[in-house]
């Protein structure tokens, strides 16, 4: 198993589709000691003496903080009205000291580890394929090899006031990674070492920048997998910090279903262990619970311990369309109703099968240009054969085509693998200068059908490149639209679309993210779909770990 230790190559967006390699190319000094009392030294002050200066302590330090506020309010003059908010009660360190840190934390880890390249700073500071941007950069990025070594960055962030911005793969669709407030990045490709495996206990525990795709591939002569399945670029600890699902949920649940412990770095630096190795404990709080899906704002996640499961006997995939959207997604309900044993069901509508053939198709031929269901059944040959026959009996119902399978273990991974990066493709063949705005929601199965069949006639009549697409199996289902970022209006149209969406979603007792997180897109619906009382409760969690809001600030809620 020494072949199980050793370091993964950094392979962004690796993907059959031409279109991720495209995605590749795309891609003052902290005033703790504002003195408010007296020295204690000083002892042979009077009271009153003691009295009056600290007094004065206070008011210099009031005049103080009120200069510093009133300079980063200028400075950010033009950013959006939330960032400002946040800023005013932030404090954060201003570009000259955040390059003094920087430059303390070069002294501690090496050249090596720090970036101030523009280029590399845009990478890590804006996505092509989120709307969720910012106009602040990062002034540096910087690459740990290690725990001890992110808990130095965190520890000198935290003596300046710097904020820091964990990155992953880079794949966040709502912002998670922007830097509002400037500060650093913090990039885990590096710790990309699976550290220890386990196969008897079918866990194993690896550092945040190890690929799931490349895990899979290191033990797979093992029989074993980590069943989850997002973009191929996914990083585990971004799967962790946003909770990811993926095309297998259905089966296998979210993240926090095969998280067994982690090991996280506080912002002033201290490590923590959340559990230890059972896969069962009831020794105190979840901190498991705490730490994934909230998205770097409480810690950096370094190391994680994972569950895995027996990779299935069998696999098949096949495709069956639809003549309308609404008829797809009554046929998924009804299947997830009946119990039906499967694996995987997708829903890709008639524009997402156009973008398939328009990549060359998959599994080696086109696909009819339909709302399409994609099935993905496993377990032994009689488990499979015994899940399509009663596939099948429910299809005709809801003017569903017959089956068609992909017939080879090639044809099916390639199939899949469009639907996968189903949004790669969507940017590839995306009319010229347009951006793309994509979000999820999820809703009860019972509501799948009505909610997507709403959005989809929404959307195809702003007049633009629209889409939907999800993973209809556990009722998350995902909306693309195209538009001209220059085009004030269309921008205004499509933000109105969205939000009715996720107002529609939230009256269906649904959620506003499925499995994207909230990030910066979505803040504004958090107190909606949660309550001010859960939001307080929550606000009072970070500022428990995070008193100074520098970990990953302006991102799921703001400060004020």
């Amino acid at each position: 198993m020494q072949a199980l230790r050793r370091s993964h190559t950094k392979l962004r967006g690796h993907g059959p589709l031409p279109c991720t390699a495209w995605i590749l190319a795309a891609r003052v000094q902290n005033r703790p000691g504002l003195q408010t009392r007296a020295s204690s030294s000083d002892s042979s002050q009077s009271h009153s003496a003691k009295g009056f200066s600290r007094t004065l302590g206070i008011v210099a330090a009031t005049m103080t903080l009120t200069f510093l506020g009133t300079k980063l309010w200028d400075s950010r003059s033009a950013a959006a009205p939330v960032q400002l908010e946040a800023a005013k009660s932030a404090k954060y360190a201003d570009k000259k000291t955040m390059l003094i840190a920087v430059d303390r934390i070069r002294q501690a880890l090496g050249d090596d580890r720090v970036s101030l390249d523009e280029d590399d700073i845009e990478v890590h500071g804006y996505s092509e394929w989120s709307t969720s941007n910012t106009s602040e950069r990062p002034v540096a990025v910087i690459t740990p090899r290690s725990t001890e070594e992110v808990s130095s960055i965190a520890n000198i962030c935290t003596e300046y006031r710097v904020p820091m911005i964990p990155f992953g793969a880079g794949s966040s669709v709502e912002g998670n990674f922007s830097a509002p407030f400037s500060g650093i990045c913090i990039d885990l490709s590096h710790m990309n070492k699976i550290v220890s495996f386990y196969e008897e206990d079918m866990n194993v525990t690896v550092q945040a920048g190890v690929r799931w795709i490349d895990l899979n591939d290191e033990i797979q002569s093992t029989g074993l997998f980590l069943p989850m399945d997002p973009s191929p670029t996914a990083y585990v600890g971004g799967m962790v910090a946003t909770n990811c699902s993926g095309t297998n949920a259905m089966r296998y649940g979210t993240m926090k279903d095969w998280v067994v412990n982690l090991t996280v770095v506080l912002p002033d630096g201290q490590v923590l262990k959340t559990k230890r190795r059972p896969r069962k404990s009831s020794a105190g709080y979840n901190l498991n619970a705490l730490f994934t899906g909230s998205e770097g704002t409480l810690g950096i996640i370094t190391e994680a311990t994972l569950k895995l499961a027996v990779i299935p006997a069998e696999t098949s995939v096949g495709t069956v369309t639809f003549p309308t959207v609404k008829d797809a997604t009554a046929a998924a309900s009804k299947l997830i109703r009946d119990g039906v044993p499967l694996a995987a069901l997708e829903f890709m509508d008639e524009v997402q099968m156009q973008i398939i053939n328009k990549n060359g198709g998959a599994g080696g031929r086109l696909w009819t240009e339909l709302p399409t269901l994609f099935f993905k059944f496993t377990g032994t040959d009689v488990e499979i054969q015994e899940s399509i026959q009663r596939t099948q009996k429910v299809l005709p119902s809801y003017k569903g085509d017959k089956l068609e399978f992909a017939s080879s273990k090639t044809d099916r991974e390639n199939l899949w693998a469009a639907r996968k990066e189903a949004i790669w493709a969507i940017i590839a063949t995306g009319p010229e200068g347009s951006q793309i705005w994509s979000t999820d929601v999820a809703v009860p199965i019972s509501r799948l059908a009505e909610i997507v069949e709403l959005s989809k006639n929404e959307s195809g009549a702003l007049g633009l490149f629209s889409t939907v697409l999800g993973h209809v199996g556990d009722g998350n289902f995902h909306q693309a639209v195209m538009y001209d970022p220059k085009d004030p209006e269309q921008y205004q149209a499509v933000k109105s679309c969205v939000s009715r969406m996720m107002h529609r979603a939230l009256e269906m007792e649904g959620t506003v993210s499925g499995e994207h997180g909230i990030g910066l897109g979505k803040k504004g619906y958090l107190k909606e779909e949660l309550g001010e009382s859960t939001l307080q409760l929550m606000k009072t969690l970070k500022r428990s770990v995070d008193p100074h809001w520098i970990m990953n600030p302006g991102k799921v809620f703001d400060e004020l």
